[in-house]
């Protein structure tokens, strides 16, 4: 196909797979677009961004600027939510080519007086387009250009600002090319920061042995707040399975009096839009539901697409089971983690339609019916990817607020398909990176690939699922560390209570699982214990709340030490008006000593001028004038969080 054009743009960042995808971004933060634009000879080429809110009728233009390398940038702010789409155009700037080329003759002492003439070819067309003012000095500097006694006059005229400005604005675009048109989606704050606390409902009472309820759950709220908790998330709260039931640690024969994995969902009190009703009703969840908004709380709901051999689906639809030559379904696994009380949903059924209908209902009643605005998934990445972006999408035209956290501990392009997909956030492998090399190397990934584009992490020292062996036995310490870098590298971070912060971590030997899991049976906890820990929790909680740069996670740089086992890094917002320092010791049992070297490139600052660092947590303040700076860090309190002051 013959094509004019003779401009070429490549490489529009930021995107997704060629556009397959949307970006995300939250309300009122930036997207800064770049791309490679080139042509043929020497030209002055000019770019622009245009961009327009999903209601929009007309796009909004910003001129890209342009940087070394031929490539262009500039950036637009998205500010309401939903999604935006943006493109970029580029052309041969003929008026600016002739104004950058006449400037050259004219530097040369060159006689210009054919070029001049050529200036008014290019300035005719700009009459029709220029306001009042405009139209009369470029009539005034067309006859400059047209009479040789004005000569003195064009030559300035031709290289000037204001000639050069009314080009730039009435841009003639001649054979102009455009990239393909690309989306982000913009969700509300909470999609990026946020501040999750799970527990088990019915380990709530305050009465041994006794069934803890939705009752018992609001009477736990305002320590959940206290705590600085926005996130409150609940495992499964349906009715549970009885056929194959779990009994405690997993046993395979429940006794009479087991209550079961909550996550084995389904009996004859109903299924995924019923309660189970030891719990309480429909209504009891409501009032813990609105309670927990009025302190600032937000329940988020466990979405476990799955069922129980007596999930009332079993009966009423066996085509969305697979059943075998026997007439028995094959339960769940996950070698060598056997699930005898689960039976995995068959989404290749022929009837998949209205299987998807039937579970896109499920998440929208909780929503409709209780105003459940978070969802944690269970296993996501074990049902298709496109159900996810379908139901995802659904559920955001209705309801845009909701958010859904994709709890899938697996291979790390199968959890980004997931982000892709529509997950506003992602479990990660924190859990699992506990030396400054490897912290370091993690952070890089999330943050300087392409991921920070789209994979929104949550920072999890602990699961039901998970008690990871640098937990197992740890002291104080150790505890507060964990939390501590969660918490800070991370600007989303959850916690599984209170077995985190009352440290109960005995283990299954060898695994990194939980001995008396609450997982298969109730817990007696002291909701009114504090300690050391919970009294930290609250207070890094609180200044998470209050310093901006903490409120996100790609604005991270890490900075260099002489210890090992000491890490440091710089944290800054969007508009570098917030900045902090964080310090932390990785040695749990011994004080340690190192040089911390500032970023004063990053800063803004040369060496020599003074900064103060205040500390959030003691309230301490240093100066410093240097750009190494000595630290000491203790077991007792392993990190410092620094508020940088110029």
């Amino acid at each position: 196909m013959l094509n004019q054009k003779r401009v070429i743009i490549e490489n529009v960042m930021p995107q997704l797979d060629n556009g397959a995808f949307f970006i995300k971004r939250i309300i009122g933060q930036n997207i800064i677009v770049s791309a490679d634009i080139i042509s043929d000879g020497h030209d002055v080429m000019q770019a622009e961004v245009h961009y327009k809110y999903e209601k929009e009728k007309k796009w909004t233009q910003k001129r890209m600027n342009e940087l070394p390398n031929d490539t262009f940038e500039t950036s637009f702010s998205v500010e309401k939510q939903g999604f935006y789409s943006y493109f970029v155009e580029a052309w041969i700037d003929y008026e600016l080519n002739w104004q950058y080329g006449i400037g050259k003759k004219i530097k040369d002492n060159q006689i210009v007086k054919s070029e001049l003439l050529e200036g008014v070819e290019y300035i005719k067309p700009l009459l029709k387009k220029v306001n009042a003012s405009e139209k009369k000095y470029l009539e005034k500097i067309m006859g400059f250009f047209s009479e040789e006694k004005f000569y003195n006059e064009a030559i300035q005229e031709a290289v000037s600002d204001e000639l050069r400005n009314i080009f730039i604005h009435y841009p003639s675009k001649i054979l102009a090319n455009t990239s393909n048109e690309l989306r982000v989606y913009v969700d509300r704050k909470k999609a990026l920061f946020s501040t999750w606390y799970e527990f088990f409902p019915r380990s709530s009472s305050q009465n041994e042995d006794k069934h803890g309820t939705f009752k018992d759950c609001e009477k736990i709220l305002p320590k959940v707040a206290q705590m600085g908790f926005d996130t409150l998330y609940f495992p499964p709260v349906h009715p549970i399975g009885e056929i194959n039931r779990k009994g405690k640690n997993n046993a395979t024969n429940a006794q009479k009096d087991d209550v079961g994995s909550p996550w084995g969902i389904g009996s004859h009190f109903g299924g995924h839009k019923d309660l189970h009703p030891q719990l309480g009703t429909l209504d009891d969840f409501k009032s813990l539901v609105k309670t927990a908004k009025e302190l600032g709380i937000e329940i988020a709901m466990d979405f476990a697409l799955q069922a129980a051999p007596d999930h009332p689906w079993v009966k009423e639809n066996p085509q969305w089971f697979k059943w075998r030559p026997d007439g028995t379904v094959q339960y769940a696994e996950n070698p060598p983690k056997k699930y005898q009380d689960i039976l995995p949903i068959y989404f290749e059924t022929p009837d998949w339609k209205n299987l998807w209908k039937e579970l896109l209902s499920c998440a929208l009643y909780w929503v409709e019916e209780c105003g459940i605005s978070v969802f944690r998934v269970d296993n996501p990445h074990t049902k298709p990817f496109y159900f996810w972006g379908w139901l995802i999408s659904e559920v955001k035209k209705k309801h845009p607020d909701v958010l859904f956290l994709a709890e899938a501990f697996t291979r790390p392009k199968i959890m980004h398909e997931l982000a892709k997909q529509g997950f506003s956030q992602s479990y990660t492998y924190f859990t699992w990176r506990n030396t400054k090399a490897e912290l370091q190397e993690y952070l890089t990934e999330l943050t300087r690939t392409n991921q920070k584009e789209f994979f929104r992490p949550n920072f999890w020292p602990n699961t039901p699922d998970i008690n990871p062996f640098p937990l197992q036995g740890a002291n104080e310490s150790t505890h507060l560390q964990k939390y501590f870098l969660a918490a800070t590298l991370s600007s989303s971070v959850g916690i599984y209570g209170p077995v985190f912060e009352y440290m109960v971590s005995d283990a299954i030997p060898g695994k990194e699982e939980y001995m008396d899991s609450e997982k298969y049976q109730i817990r007696h906890w002291d909701w009114n214990k504090e300690n050391k820990i919970t009294m930290l929790i609250s207070k890094i909680n609180q200044i998470r709340n209050e310093q901006e740069s903490l409120q996100q996670t790609n604005n991270i740089e890490f900075c260099d030490t002489d210890n090992e086992q000491i890490i440091a890094y710089y944290k800054y917002d969007d508009k570098k008006q917030n900045e902090t320092l964080m310090i932390v010791s990785l040695d749990a049992y011994y004080s340690k000593q190192a040089w911390v070297k500032l970023p004063l490139s990053s800063l803004g600052i040369n060496e020599g001028k003074s900064i103060t660092v205040i500390d959030q947590i003691t309230g301490n303040s240093y100066h410093w004038d240097k750009e190494w700076n000595f630290v000491e860090l203790h077991p007792a309190l392993p990190f410092h969080l620094f508020k940088i002051q110029k």
